[in-house]
């Protein structure tokens, strides 16, 4: 596996540079660190960043902060622009340091459409800025991790949960479909990714989800499509897993 790429953005007269990349659906970045922290968002579409094992899905409601150095790569689920606003470490106080999310409302998107004018007039700048700073409020929000299994027999059961989140089989199928026992399974599961099967299919299922809700479809038609019977069903697993409802993690009004 090549090294992550060092990908410094061009210096701007304030603190702040903004960039846009298209992104076609499906498509993914390749690891990358900044040496400037990075507010990764969209205006339309829904990105996917991902940290290590931790996926955080990225809706026009919200965005993500991602301190200098971390490590990532950024995709879409269907065709969007990435807008990256990059902070200079030495003029930005933000104290976060991890991923965060944060919350981005009319005045922030319209600022960030602002700060990315080629021709803005440096005092024009600097003042936008400082209210930018001012607006980054965090979500209270994690991610849904789904670590990737090592073990061939049991990578061969996650791929099959990773394609299709819903299907319906036990661990003891699964097993079964790569040739160990029930009991070897759930040892190396465990192993593997310290998590339970049914706690990674649980992660699996809830990450496929995100994308789907952040593009406005029913609860009820997700919850279906992820492998859950009822709306409640699906709505009680996202709770008990993330701490919160749906709408709440993507920071939006159109979920229940």
């Amino acid at each position: 596996m090549s090294a992550p790429a060092f990908e410094p953005a061009p210096l701007g007269v304030g603190a702040i540079v903004v960039g846009s990349f298209p992104l076609a659906a499906g498509q993914w970045t390749h690891e990358h660190y900044h040496p400037q922290h990075q507010l990764a968002w969209t205006r339309t579409g829904v990105l996917g960043v991902a940290v290590g094992e931790a996926n955080w899905v990225v809706p026009p409601t919200r965005a993500l902060w991602l301190p200098a150095g971390v490590v990532h790569k950024t995709g879409a689920s269907r065709d969007a622009v990435l807008c990256s606003l990059y902070f200079e470490p030495d003029r930005c106080d933000v104290p976060w340091t991890e991923p965060t999310a944060v919350r981005v409302d009319g005045l922030l998107a319209h600022l960030i459409a602002h700060l990315a004018q080629q021709q803005l007039a440096d005092e024009h700048r600097i003042r936008a800025e400082a209210v930018v700073l001012d607006l980054l409020q965090p979500l209270p929000a994690t991610p849904i991790d789904v670590p990737r299994p090592v073990d061939e027999r049991v990578l061969a059961v996650a791929d099959a949960l990773l394609e299709n989140p819903a299907d319906p089989r036990s661990l003891e199928a699964h097993a079964r479909s790569v040739g160990v026992s029930r009991r070897t399974m759930t040892r190396l599961f465990v192993q593997d990714t310290g998590m339970s099967f049914d706690r990674w299919r649980t992660h699996a299922r809830l990450q496929a989800a995100l994308p789907l809700l952040a593009d406005g479809q029913p609860v009820s038609r997700v919850a279906h499509t992820v492998g859950y019977a009822t709306a409640s069903a699906f709505l009680a697993a996202f709770r008990r897993t993330v701490g919160t409802s749906p709408k709440h993690y993507l920071g939006g009004d159109s979920f229940t």
